[in-house]
């Protein structure tokens, strides 16, 4: 297929999982909203100027044309109140008419709705679950995304074939280019060859490279031998690691730490080879240590955004190229699948298991992004219900009157302050993605 479709077939792929994401997100508030009551005038995938749209019952179902985002509207966001006027009928307080237009909005929805029907009246807990019901649903879709990329496709795991060797290494077992001060790596010396695959080391059965470099890292200095199959023969080989100093791993790969904090620093024997690696189907397990990697990473991005945005805007407007690892809007989200499905650089199947992977990854920064604990996230109203239940637990411990519901339209101003920051990092993002894009094959 002709490179340009291969590209716009990704872009499509990408589009159609970021629409079935965001419908999901938005079904996930809809169905305990309904469970429990509360009417909901509409439910809508994307904004701007509706595309299409049909009632069903009293809900409105549509598709919008700006796919960014989606919506339910229910009745009663807000509890009924009155806000302070002057004489001549205008609103005193900065932005109160914010605040006056949110509760004028969610009034109207009531209109001849039953009280009990409105989503400020439903106990603390009921509402904690229609707002996390959206989030819920993108973390249940990334799970499944991972799990057909970990059981299905598999992840790159290491063989028992050796795929390169290290020429020469120092006395101290550090590779290093040939040189007069510079000695044959082991491997080299005892005559192994890429592409020779793993069958022994010292009569000991190696059915996958961990087991060979236990082997090999223990025994420094001492000689071992090797029996590979090489085009289909078996060749025995003397191989004498040398003792070179290597930082200590845990199971994880990831380096152990002394009581400073300092990576800890061990004596083994190194040959100077390098595994080849095959996709190789893992166990449902996986999928749980693999999503909290990825919201660990989402989490940190969050966190350090002001001066991720920072770094965006020096690479948009100066020479810098773009992180990789850095935000990158829907766009440039768009322009990677389309990379990825047109490449002649990996196989289809490589291209497959990428783009389910950047489907995976989206859920879990819809996930992750939408539990900030700001208003108009969902995030933010579930922090308004706690808010709402610490508030009353306490009035009821000291014998005060119920307190009533938090009333969320007070932060109007607040939430119109959000959607600006918001709005400006993702015009930055979009100028981003189109002028300096990110490539993640350079």
């Amino acid at each position: 297929m002709d490179t340009f479709w291969l590209y716009l077939l990704g872009v499509v792929i990408f589009a159609v999982g970021l629409a079935v994401s965001i419908g999901l997100h938005e079904i996930g508030h809809l169905l305990p909203a309904k469970l429990f009551g509360v009417r909901v005038g509409q439910y809508m995938i994307g904004f701007g100027p509706t595309l299409f749209s049909r009632k069903v019952g009293e809900t409105e179902y549509g598709l919008k044309a700006i796919p960014l985002g989606g919506y339910i509207s229910m009745a009663g966001m807000y509890p009924p109140g009155d806000e302070p006027v002057d004489s001549k009928n205008r609103v005193r307080r900065l932005f109160g008419k914010l605040v006056q237009d949110a509760r004028q909005a969610s009034d109207e929805s009531m209109i001849d709705l039953d009280k009990s029907r409105a989503f400020y009246n439903l106990p603390v807990w009921k509402r904690i679950i229609i707002m996390v019901g959206g989030p819920f649903m993108n973390l249940v879709l990334a799970f499944v995304l991972f799990a057909i990329l970990v059981v299905g496709y598999g992840q790159p795991a290491p063989t028992t074939q050796v795929a390169t060797i290290t020429q020469c290494v120092t006395a101290e077992g550090i590779p290093a280019e040939c040189s007069d001060s510079t000695f044959e790596a082991p491997g080299v010396a005892a005559g192994l060859q890429a592409g020779d695959t793993i069958l022994s080391i010292n009569g000991q059965e190696v059915t996958n490279w961990n087991e060979g470099t236990e082997v090999i890292r223990s025994s420094a200095g001492e000689t071992l031998t090797v029996v590979v199959d090489r085009d289909g023969q078996e060749v025995s080989l003397s191989v004498v690691p040398v003792l070179a100093e290597r930082t200590k791993v845990d199971d994880q790969g990831n380096p152990v730490l002394d009581s400073s904090g300092q990576p800890v620093v061990e004596e083994v024997g190194f040959v100077g080879i390098s595994p080849d690696y095959a996709m190789t189907p893992g166990s449902i397990t996986e999928v749980f240590p693999m999503m909290g990697e990825n919201i660990a990473g989402v989490t940190n991005m969050i966190l350090h955004l002001p001066q991720r945005m920072v770094d965006v805007a020096n690479a948009a407007f100066g020479p810098e190229e773009r992180d990789i690892n850095g935000p990158i809007g829907i766009v440039g989200v768009g322009r990677v699948a389309g990379e990825v499905a047109s490449t002649n650089m990996v196989d289809d199947t490589a291209k497959g298991a990428t783009l389910i992977g950047i489907l995976a990854s989206l859920n879990i920064a819809l996930f992750v992004f939408n539990m900030v604990p700001l208003l108009p996230l969902d995030g933010g109203h579930i922090a308004g219900a706690l808010y709402e239940a610490a508030r009353r637990k306490i009035a009821q411990i000291r014998k005060r009157p119920d307190p009533g519901p938090f009333d969320a339209a007070k932060l109007m101003p607040l939430t119109l302050l959000v959607v600006i920051l918001l709005a400006s990092m993702s015009a930055l993002l979009l100028y981003a993605d189109i002028f300096k894009p990110v490539s993640i094959f350079g």
